[in-house]
């Protein structure tokens, strides 16, 4: 009989031989279980003192109170806004946008180098989508902007859309003022892409440059999405190699298709270029283009009336997003929304007297 547990150890088995194994270890990590070293909370004075003085650690820190939902870090938030406020709007802020793969984040590393070297100093606001299914986003921009992301004069912030208008929220609006009061004389503004997004950033930017690429059978999808008429600029990529003189060709296109739009407000003609990002021809010329647009509009008194008009955009837009919020916060409302959507979904009710009930208890709870 035998009498160990692994029978291949018995004597009768020459040459087999069973070593014990190791005890049944922990399912949970025990270092998981150490203290977590929580960062030091300073005060709103001292976030203050420190971007004014271009630290961008705390910019960095800032910036993330500013995007945090929690009460307490919308309030400091809201203090280190207000004693920065004084400090912002000295810069060139600067809305890039363009269909996917049309080369944007290869393009703002070009620009951003090209401004590094004539000494100015440059904040990129990049703006990734987020899953409608996980609500996640990769903040991979940095990633294609290899050079840029090592310079000292450069701050590249990545940001979740989220559900906000297009990916671009008030959060984006009060990092620019962040930005500025950092030292920070020129702001790029990336979107997600074609979309909605670009009527949010054309109401928070000075310029609107609009990326395309040629002989994709874009051209006629741009008029009717109607990112032409928003945009100050139109600057047609990869003009290198054999692609030269399809991008000229596309180039005409684009002006031709300009000159069916009516006279824009700030009386400036949108000009339409060529360049590349990749190999870094025809940049000065854009930002030529881009420093002629801002002395233009100076000039006539636009670039500052449409600063204040900007102003006043993000306030209604701030009780929007308020107002929003307090009705799906509302308490009444919650209790009754379960039972209105089962009842809009077995078409007991229409979709809008489901949406006037909802109303109707959220303005009672207000009484």
């Amino acid at each position: 009989m035998l009498t160990n547990d692994h029978p291949e150890n018995d004597p009768q088995y020459a040459g087999l031989k069973v070593n014990k194994g190791v005890s049944a270890q922990p399912m949970v990590n025990p270092y998981l279980r150490q203290q977590r070293v929580l960062r030091e909370d300073y005060s709103a004075e001292r976030y203050i003192e420190e971007i004014l003085a271009g630290n961008r650690t705390f910019l960095a820190r800032a910036v993330t109170l500013v995007e945090s939902t929690r009460h307490d870090h919308q309030l400091k938030a809201q203090q280190i806004l207000e004693g920065c406020l004084p400090y912002s709007g000295h810069s060139m802020r600067v809305g890039i946008t363009g269909v996917p793969g049309a080369g944007k984040s290869t393009s703002i590393d070009a620009f951003g180098m090209h401004l590094i070297k004539q000494g100015h100093k440059l904040a990129v606001l990049a703006i990734d989508p987020s899953s409608e299914i996980s609500k996640g986003s990769i903040l991979g921009d940095k990633t294609r902007m290899e050079r840029l992301s090592r310079e000292e004069r450069a701050f590249i912030r990545p940001s979740a859309s989220s559900s906000s208008l297009g990916g671009v929220a008030r959060k984006t609006r009060e990092t620019i003022i962040l930005c500025e009061a950092a030292g920070f004389d020129t702001v790029f503004v990336e979107t997600v892409g074609v979309g909605q997004s670009e009527t949010a950033v054309h109401s928070m930017v000075d310029f609107f440059l609009l990326i395309q690429l040629a002989g994709t059978g874009d051209e006629l999808q741009g008029i009717k999405r109607g990112i032409m008429e928003m945009a100050d600029g139109i600057i047609i990529n990869k003009a290198d190699g054999d692609n030269v003189d399809k991008a000229r060709l596309a180039a005409q296109h684009f002006r031709n298709a300009l000159q069916l739009f009516p006279a824009t407000e700030s009386g400036w003609e949108p000009k339409v270029m060529t360049y590349s990002g990749l190999k870094g021809i025809g940049i000065k010329e854009i930002f030529d283009m881009i420093d002629e647009y801002r002395q233009t509009t100076k000039e006539s008194g636009y670039f500052d009336y449409n600063r204040r008009r900007q102003e006043k955009w993000w306030m209604y837009e701030t009780v929007n997003e308020e107002l929003r919020r307090s009705f799906y916060d509302n308490e009444q409302v919650k209790q009754l929304q379960e039972t209105v959507e089962r009842e809009v979904l077995e078409n007991r009710i229409t979709p809008f007297v489901g949406a006037g009930r909802l109303l109707e208890a959220f303005y009672q709870s207000l009484k």
